[in-house]
């Protein structure tokens, strides 16, 4: 106990601007017996002692007593504090002091001043729940200075019980927010920040309900009145009738433990809350694809029907022109068959004929004039046969050319229906791998919803356990309260 007590003799601590300052009190006698240290030390004066790092070290002691009497005396009364508490009042004030201590000046004539809003404004960059107080301080009507901000600001930090946290961040990163704000010896910038920080990690168990609307803000606080913090080596405090400090400790260590635990549920209810909306995305955009996958499936299903049906039209039109092809060579076939038979035989008939009456003469030795006649015109009809016979067989080569042409339209006619036949065989495989990505899609989007089912119904039951925690505090710092009464 004998480290949190500092122990003045004839001085009296007061604010005066930025600092705060220890004035002799020559008119108020003290009875040298009445205040005595436990432990008779005698404090040295050295030239050599840096003055800025006593400074911080005072600043520190008296934060240290005004958040041991605020949370005694929350705990001692058990009620809410409000702006009239007086420990209250020194904690801002002290707490003014320190984030002030050591901002830089302004740099030349036209450069800005550094001010400890600006401080509190580069908070909500960091931590987005920031955001709402500093909206709020800047929409209050009756704060005109910076200053008075950044009093409002600490007041609504301290109340959302969000001020440890925020200290927190500021020292975390120090080296990359506050090395622009602060001089390298400031109090927030050297170690006794982080024991701060600590102090005000044990002001999340008051609760606070401060009017900021209707407090004067932009003028000076008043001073520190260090009598509260004084106390007598062998003074007994008194105990308050009428209060039990276990149950109220107990009381609040309850309320402590499900105001974490809300915190926790709102976390948990802010995740679940991104998943839903994740998954709600994602299911639109699955449904999007689907959609389109739908839409590509209908248009290669109409031209896979249109491409049945031209290749089912050129199947039985080749089709036909090749039976009748196929009729035609048959006939033309026949009838050169035929016609060479007859000519043949023709021919044969008369060369056989003309040889016997040639053989005839030469027996004879008997030449005609009407024989000779005939001979001649056997021959000349001959010659007509050889004629017609000549005549026939370039007939028949140009209809085997002819046939050989419709046999290379043919070949073509099939390679366009292989061409045909294997461009319906890619768009059957294309609507089988289209069927199966859209059946695939359709479970993933139905697993989706079920998921998005149970995160909704997980949602509900936190929702419900939050209210019935909320009930619970509630009951739970009312009952204190109806203790008292």
């Amino acid at each position: 106990m004998a480290k949190d007590t500092i122990y003045l003799c004839n001085f009296r601590v007061s604010v005066d601007g930025e600092w705060l300052c220890l004035r002799e009190l020559t008119d108020v006698q003290f009875d040298s017996n009445q205040l005595t240290s436990p432990v008779q030390t005698t404090y040295e004066v050295k030239e050599e002692k840096d003055p800025v790092s006593i400074e911080r070290s005072n600043l520190l002691n008296v934060i240290k007593l005004v958040v041991k009497e605020l949370i005694e005396s929350s705990l001692k009364y058990g009620r809410q504090l409000d702006s009239d508490h007086v420990p209250l009042q020194h904690f801002f004030i002290l707490m003014e002091h320190a984030m002030r201590h050591g901002l830089k000046p302004k740099k030349g004539l036209l450069g800005p001043k550094k001010e400890l809003w600006n401080v509190m404004e580069a908070v909500e960059k960091y931590m987005p729940e920031a955001s709402d107080i500093t909206s709020s301080v800047r929409e209050l009507p009756s704060v005109k200075t910076h200053l008075g901000r950044a009093r409002a600001w600490l007041r609504l930090a301290l109340m959302q019980k969000k001020l440890a946290d925020y200290f927190r961040m500021l020292i975390d990163g120090k080296d990359e927010i506050l090395s622009e704000f602060y001089e390298r010896d400031a109090l927030m910038m050297s170690e006794e920040a982080i024991v701060v920080g600590g102090l005000l990690v044990g002001l999340n168990v008051i609760d606070c309900n401060l009017c900021v609307k209707e407090e004067d803000l932009d003028y000076q606080q008043g001073v520190i009145d260090f009598s509260l913090y004084l106390r007598e080596p062998n003074g007994e405090v008194q105990p308050v009738e009428g209060v039990e400090t276990s149950n109220f400790t107990a009381v609040l260590d309850q309320k402590n433990y499900i105001e974490e635990l809300n915190r926790h549920l709102n976390a948990t209810v802010t995740d679940l809350q991104q998943k839903v909306e994740q998954l709600q995305t994602t299911n639109a955009l699955m449904k999007e694809d689907l959609a389109i996958s739908k839409n590509q499936i209908i248009t290669l299903q109409d031209e896979n029907a249109q491409l049945r049906k031209i290749c089912d039209k050129l199947t039985k039109e080749n089709k036909k022109k090749l039976d009748e092809i196929k009729a035609d060579m048959m006939t033309e076939r026949e009838t050169y068959q035929t016609t060479q038979v007859g000519l043949d035989s023709m021919y044969t008939d008369i060369r056989n004929s003309l040889q016997e009456e040639i053989s005839k003469r030469k027996v004879g030795n008997t030449w005609n004039d009407p024989m000779l006649t005939s001979l001649q015109e056997l021959e000349v009809e001959c010659e007509l046969q050889r004629t017609l016979r000549d005549e026939a067989e370039v007939a028949m080569k140009l209809l085997e050319k002819d046939i050989h042409e419709k046999q290379d339209t043919i070949l073509s006619m099939r390679r366009q229906l292989e061409d045909i036949k294997a461009i319906n065989l890619q768009l059957y495989n294309k609507l089988q791998a289209s069927e199966k990505d859209l059946k695939m899609k359709t479970d993933h989007t139905t697993e989706l919803e079920s998921k998005i089912v149970e995160l909704n119904k997980s949602l509900h039951e936190l929702e419900d356990k939050y209210e019935v925690l909320c009930r619970a505090q509630s009951s739970l710092v009312n009952e204190p309260q109806k203790t008292l009464l």
